[in-house]
């Protein structure tokens, strides 16, 4: 991991989710608010229909941080999004989303990796930055 560089793209991944996906989550999380799984309820709020959980897109967008450590979670120090449009999952086709890791800055502490997560041609996490500690 020396010789890393500003600009440098250390993981590229893409997702797809699923409504089983959705459904998995709302167990594991205990998040079973019916707007990730009901698009009678997803609409009467006036939402586009169906939604990925939030803290389900956080999660897996940092992953490809993760394996790029090694699978080490415990080196990232601090992680931070700004939830900024939702992944719509269609029942059918699901939704696909794209996840591209770059150095955003390097000092002695570690690094700063700028995290760019799209679906359907759209940035939906800003300002998604994980902050690690790199080997010695």
């Amino acid at each position: 991991m020396s010789g890393l560089n500003v600009g440098d793209v250390i993981a590229e991944r893409d997702f797809h989710l699923t409504r089983d996906t959705l459904v998995r989550y709302a167990g594991a999380s205990g998040d079973f608010n019916p707007i990730h799984y009901r698009d009678d309820v997803a609409a009467s709020v006036g939402l586009p229909g169906v939604l990925a959980h939030g803290m389900l897109t956080m999660g897996f967008a940092v992953q490809p941080v993760v394996d790029w450590l090694g699978g080490d979670s415990g080196r990232v120090i601090d992680y931070q999004v700004k939830f900024t449009r939702p992944v719509v999952v269609d029942p059918e086709s699901g939704a696909d989303v794209s996840v591209v890791a770059k150095v955003g800055a390097v000092d002695e502490a570690g690094a700063r990796i700028d995290l760019t997560v799209t679906y359907a041609g759209q940035t939906v996490l800003g300002k998604a930055q994980a902050r690690v500690s790199l080997p010695a």
